[in-house]
């Protein structure tokens, strides 16, 4: 009861006043799933992306965090291939920071956050952290590659396709080519978050 009333009124809040860059709204019938988007920030290579998030209430809400993952693939030393986030606010106390006094509107305002400014002493994905710490410009091109490849290209060709009104030849090819890239990224080093 107390999670459905609670939920209830974030769901209220963040649909009259969600954070900047950030939108969130219930999935079909059901109150325990959500859906919410990211748009990536301003001067980072994020930036022009917009980034699907699925947010799971558990049972327990507010007393456990909700479980959010990315369902659009973004190269980040946080989030390894299956959108898995390594995020101190989406675990209990000891090793997370998790109360019940935060809500999603504030998780996922920090994973923004998180996107603009990784955390490269607790990654998800050993191998992009390092990229992140000794070779700062490759890491900033792969993720930029990926952001418009992921969160930028769909917009593009619907709008493309729309316009000339002629079926895009490419698409087949672009759909294998992004499976085949997210299999590759499930295979690099991974270091559990802790």
């Amino acid at each position: 009861m107390q999670r459905a009333s609670r939920l209830k009124r974030e769901l209220q809040m963040l649909s009259t006043e969600p954070p900047p860059g950030v939108t969130c709204w219930q999935s079909e019938e059901r109150i325990d799933e959500l859906r919410a988007q990211i748009m990536g920030g301003t001067e980072t290579p994020y930036e022009g992306g917009l980034f699907s998030l699925e947010v799971k209430i558990p049972e327990r809400y507010p007393f456990e965090p909700p479980k959010i993952r990315f369902l659009t693939p973004i190269y980040h030393p946080n989030i390894d291939g299956s959108g898995r986030i390594c995020h101190d606010a989406l675990k209990l106390p000891p090793k997370g920071a998790w109360k019940p006094s935060l809500n999603i509107s504030t998780v996922l305002t920090s994973i923004q956050l998180l996107m603009a400014e990784p955390n490269p002493d607790d990654p998800l994905m050993a191998d992009i952290s390092s990229e992140f710490k000794y070779n700062k410009q490759l890491f900033m091109e792969k993720a930029r590659k990926w952001t418009q490849e992921h969160a930028v290209q769909k917009n593009i060709v619907v709008v493309n396709s729309n316009k000339e009104n002629i079926p895009d030849q490419k698409a087949p090819s672009r759909k294998r080519d992004a499976l085949e890239a997210k299999e590759q990224a499930k295979e690099p080093a991974k270091r559990t978050c802790m």
